[in-house]
């Protein structure tokens, strides 16, 4: 006879999902054949009793049918492994476990990459970059006059411009730039590890030189080798004649400047008309209400 599954993660017949999550994954990390004392046989039942109760219909079948649930699951060919048939859907599913903050910190995971670290000897994925905003969007109120026959607005603003003492490349007028010490001018590093599942080459983005394959011998000191700097500036927008209230114009190239000066963002214009004392607008028809004596 088979072992109980709850036995196998140590949790009770009523546990949630997440206790459930919890307890695969710290005895996981216990158990990993390539650590120090793990276990194959143990780290496959581990495995095999997270993918029946981590799934509500499996789970529900095990808990009515028990070991004639277990057997028909053998006859199909069910694996330990069912959900992890090839290295990218493990990665994948390693990759869900990362994502989830809290539990990160209930098990010590210092990083992103602290499982993979355990488990394999290197980091699955790079560091995260967060996706640089270049857009900008205002909102301004014109009159129902100016929404009718259009206008010519002053427009404030504060946005990013290219960096004047660097020219937007940021680097510190007269120093070098020179080839990266650490990728060797190609952007990116490899690593080849050997794991339970074999041999894998992975490939980041060099932490240096963030991919550009140089770096700068010393950084721009007006814009911390950004490329760009933040100032306030007043620009003219041409409002058309008959734009709705709620309507958005989008001034193209009017945004923020990208770092080191890789192009432009744009400016979207939301504009709200304000209401008239005698009129009132549907589509392209202007209603006034009057006494007629």
């Amino acid at each position: 006879m088979s072992e109980d599954y709850y036995e196998i993660l140590g949790v009770k017949k009523d546990a949630s999902k997440d206790e459930i999550k919890k307890a695969y994954w710290r005895l996981a990390q216990k158990h990993h054949p390539d650590k120090s004392g793990g276990e194959a046989e143990k780290f496959k039942k581990i495995n095999e009793a997270y993918q029946i109760l981590s799934d509500e219909e499996k789970r529900a079948q095990y808990d009515q049918f028990g070991q004639t649930f277990e057997k028909a699951q053998a006859q199909g060919g069910f694996s330990g492994f069912e959900n992890f048939r090839d290295w990218a859907s493990f990665m994948e599913a390693m990759r869900e476990r990362q994502e989830t903050e809290t539990q990160r910190e209930e098990f010590g995971f210092g990083d992103l990459g602290s499982i993979f670290e355990d488990f394999f000897g290197f980091s699955s994925s790079s560091p995260r970059t967060k996706r640089e905003k270049i857009d900008i969007e205002k909102e301004i109120s014109i009159d129902f006059q100016e929404a009718v026959f259009g206008k010519e607005a002053e427009i404030e603003i504060e946005r990013f411009i290219v960096c004047s003492d660097c020219q937007g490349n940021g680097r510190e007028p007269g120093s070098s730039l020179l080839t990266c010490d650490i990728c060797k001018g190609k952007g990116v590093v490899f690593k080849i590890s050997q794991t339970f599942f074999g041999s894998f080459r992975t490939t980041t983005t060099c932490p240096k030189c963030q991919g550009e394959g140089r770096i700068f011998e010393k950084r721009c000191k007006n814009c911390e080798g950004e490329g760009k700097i933040k100032k306030r500036e007043t620009i003219r927008v041409k409002i058309p004649a008959g734009i709705d209230d709620g309507g958005t114009l989008r001034i193209i190239g009017q945004g923020h400047v990208r770092k080191r000066g890789k192009g432009k963002g744009d400016l979207y214009l939301h504009v709200r008309v304000k209401p008239h004392k005698y009129f009132t607008r549907k589509g392209d028809d202007i209603y006034s209400q009057e006494e007629i004596s």
